[in-house]
């Protein structure tokens, strides 16, 4: 059976990922999972927002297809949330897979209680203020990196990397060689305990 490119990449680390890209599509270090355990793999749906506001997240939660993550780009404010429990709930029930927020939350008992995934900078008391204004499924920068709807998302605990949907596939052949190249080097060097190790350690320090 062939995989789909999501499968393909919910099977692989972030950090292989990084390799693939040469780092150059890493999401900033501070927008983190809000639950270790937490991971995505899918398609993006962006959400640029004015400062301070959230009303466009429910536009885009209505625009959204089952298995999509939306990109928040909240301009890094972190003194009002993008969602609390009730719109995490609203994205769960349609589909949505999970936010990936330049800003913060609020509920996050909520969202580890309903196990729904969210990488963002952190969380607040603070609800957002629905004034109007933000756009849904245009270029944002989230975490400094450039993301178009449609564009490829994978997130972990380690964080999040953004790829290009007309790059994905290459990505993938060089992430998956990566992870095979990694587990070859590994079985190299520990398969016999300090021999092994020290056989390995010979070989590559000069």
């Amino acid at each position: 059976m062939t995989l789909s490119v999501v499968d393909r990449l919910r099977a692989l680390p972030t950090t292989a990922i990084s390799d693939a890209t040469g780092g150059h599509t890493n999401v900033a270090s501070a927008i983190k999972p809000l639950a270790e355990h937490f991971k995505i793999a899918g398609q993006a749906r962006t959400v640029r927002l004015p400062d301070g506001e959230n009303g466009a997240v429910l536009e885009a939660i209505s625009q959204a297809e089952k298995g999509e993550i939306l990109v928040i780009d909240a301009k890094g404010n972190t003194n009002r949330a993008v969602a609390g429990d009730f719109v995490m709930q609203l994205a769960q029930g349609v589909g949505v897979q999970g936010f990936v927020v330049d800003g913060v939350i609020r509920d996050i008992a909520a969202a580890k209680e309903i196990d729904f995934p969210v990488f963002a900078l952190g969380t607040t008391v603070a609800a957002g203020n629905k004034h109007g204004g933000g756009t849904v499924g245009i270029a944002v920068s989230v975490g400094n990196v450039a993301v178009q709807t449609g564009d490829y998302v994978v997130g972990d605990s380690d964080g999040v990397v953004i790829m290009p949907q007309k790059d994905v596939e290459q990505i993938i052949e060089a992430a998956e060689a990566k992870v095979a190249k990694d587990e070859e080097r590994a079985h190299e060097a520990l398969h016999n305990g300090e021999a092994s190790i020290r056989a390995y350690l010979a070989k590559v320090v000069k």
